[in-house]
């Protein structure tokens, strides 16, 4: 468990935010009957978060994870879509009040910036009714002080669990919910939020979870899908809009007078999202003129079908695996997957993100050859979840681990399901390696001079060896790695050959497995890394 979120983690936290909602976006468009049934609370919500998404700058800037959530705050409300956009932009804007100097966020640090958030979302809204997503955040927010914890897992647990009960009485709080057998749509997308933040501070796959436990409920018969908003205004008029408090403050009023579902919500600098349904549109556009400068304004016609969005993606999924040798990026081109070579430095999170988007596939599982390219994986999946695509990484150790996942990979599976067995194959995959120590070092083992061998089991030095590298010597660092690996079970020992490796090597370790692992397979590649021996048992 997280005993605090820093940068990072708020950055894993905003894209496992983007696939929950991608996964549950439909379900949540289908419930959507207030206030208008315009089934568009899940699309708002995750284009929201989108923009929230895309405003995150790159790890390489640095920062705080206070930096961070104020960046999300950012995106959010000048991306906002929807009664629900607003309110959402709202509650990052009060984490990011409240978490503004922060380095991590704790447990009590996250109790003061949910009650935040939740004054602002109800600020934000001209006329707050029980039983909508503003009930949701209030019991969430109220349940993590009332936890009593300091411990982040606590207090987000208790808030999620809080918003998820105050989610099932929204239908005895609001009659039309009642009366179309639903929970309300907004409240339902607080829930995924929170259950987000939950797999992240548990350090569990957030986006693997969003992929794998997409909501499942049936049909509701009484729910009808239509595009007509509501039966007494026609259109929906969004805009940003500088303008100071007050004239905020008076706007929200004025809008009330001329429709339903207003709410002027800001950034806490002279920046503010405007949202209203009426049937005047120029009044709404001319209120806001008066009240300061409006732009990006935005107007819908609820009576409209909405527009078909042209085919994005050419396939279902796609496996990609970011590498740095020409040899494994080969080896694995051969077994049908989709191979970044890339160059190292923050220019590898752009190689790698051409090669995700180039796929054209809706889900992609990005296998990152070790542990070196893990954060280049998560963040080119950042960038291509707040694009549109379901992205899942697998953190590998090792091109072994690489090897076996890919061997377990089956299109024909579920995306979900898919992606289940290749971490579990990586995850069983024992590795070890050989290197050749490039100076003068301390080790668990003992010192070791450059030109030394090392032998590695699972990222750690158990063996040395004198240098110089000799086939001899090599030969008996390899050995050992492969008898210790193997004293723990083993049907398959799978050999990489790096730069520099003789060709000789290979049958020295056949032999070896002849005389004392005679039922263990070998298979041998020439996978082109630093390391003069990388092995893998399965």
């Amino acid at each position: 468990m997280l005993q605090a979120l820093d940068a990072g983690e708020v950055r894993r936290w905003a894209a496992a935010c983007v696939q929950a909602l991608e996964a549950h976006r439909e379900l949540i468009d289908r419930i959507n009957v207030y206030p208008v049934a315009d089934n568009d609370t899940g699309s708002n919500l995750l284009h929201t978060m989108r923009s929230a998404l895309e405003h995150l700058p790159l790890p390489a800037a640095g920062g705080s994870a206070g930096e961070m959530v104020t960046a999300l705050a950012k995106g959010a409300l000048v991306g906002a879509r929807g009664n629900s956009g607003v309110i959402a932009s709202q509650l990052l804007r009060g984490l990011a009040e409240a978490l503004a100097e922060a380095e991590t966020v704790s447990g009590t640090g996250l109790h003061a910036a949910l009650v935040r958030g939740a004054e602002l979302a109800r600020a934000a809204v001209a006329d707050p009714v029980p039983g909508t997503m503003l009930s949701v955040l209030d019991a969430a927010a109220a349940a993590a002080g009332d936890s009593g914890a300091a411990d982040l897992a606590e207090v987000v647990r208790a808030a999620a669990g809080a918003a998820a009960d105050a989610l099932e009485r929204t239908p005895s709080q609001l009659a039309v919910l009642a009366e179309a057998g639903v929970v309300d749509a907004g409240g339902r997308g607080v829930v995924v939020l929170l259950d987000a933040l939950v797999a992240v501070v548990s350090e569990q796959p957030a986006a693997l979870a969003a992929t794998v436990a997409a909501l499942a409920e049936p049909d509701n018969p009484l729910v009808v899908p239509r595009e007509a908003g509501s039966e007494q205004y026609s259109y929906e008029v969004m805009y940003l809009l500088d303008a100071g408090t007050r004239a905020a403050s008076v706007l929200r009023d004025r809008l009330s007078g001329l429709g339903d579902c207003a709410s002027v919500a800001g950034d806490g600098t002279g920046l503010w999202t405007v949202h209203v349904h009426c049937n005047d549109i120029g009044a709404a556009i001319e209120a806001g003129v008066e009240s300061g400068r409006p732009h990006r304004i935005r107007v819908a016609r609820f009576a409209d079908a909405a527009a078909q969005e042209p085919a994005r993606f050419a396939g279902d999924r796609a496996v990609v695996v970011p590498v740095r040798s020409a040899e494994l990026a080969e080896l694995l081109t051969g077994e049908g997957v989709a191979v970044a070579r890339v160059s190292g430095g923050e220019r590898s999170i752009y190689e790698l993100l051409e090669v995700i988007t180039g796929t054209r596939a809706a889900h992609v599982t990005v296998l990152p050859e070790d542990l070196g390219l893990i954060e280049v994986a998560d963040e080119a999946a950042i960038r291509a979840v707040a694009a549109g695509q379901d992205v899942v990484v697998v953190p590998c150790s090792a091109p072994v681990q690489v090897l076996a996942a890919v061997a377990v990979h089956d299109p024909r599976r579920r995306a979900g399901d898919d992606v289940v067995r290749m971490a579990e194959a990586a995850a069983a995959t024992r590795w070890g390696e050989v290197v050749v120590a490039a100076e003068d070092a301390i080790t668990w083992v003992g010192p070791c001079s450059a030109g030394d061998m090392l032998g590695f089991a699972d990222g750690e030095v158990v063996l040395i060896e004198p240098g110089p590298a000799t086939l001899d010597a090599l030969d008996l660092v390899a050995r050992g790695i492969a008898g210790r690996m193997l004293s723990l079970g083993g049907e398959l020992l799978t050999a990489l050959l790096g730069v520099g490796a003789p060709d000789e090597l290979a049958g020295e370790l056949e032999d070896y497995l002849r005389r004392e692992h005679p039922a263990v397979e070998l298979v041998v590649y020439r996978g082109g890394q630093a390391a003069v021996l990388v092995l893998g048992v399965e």
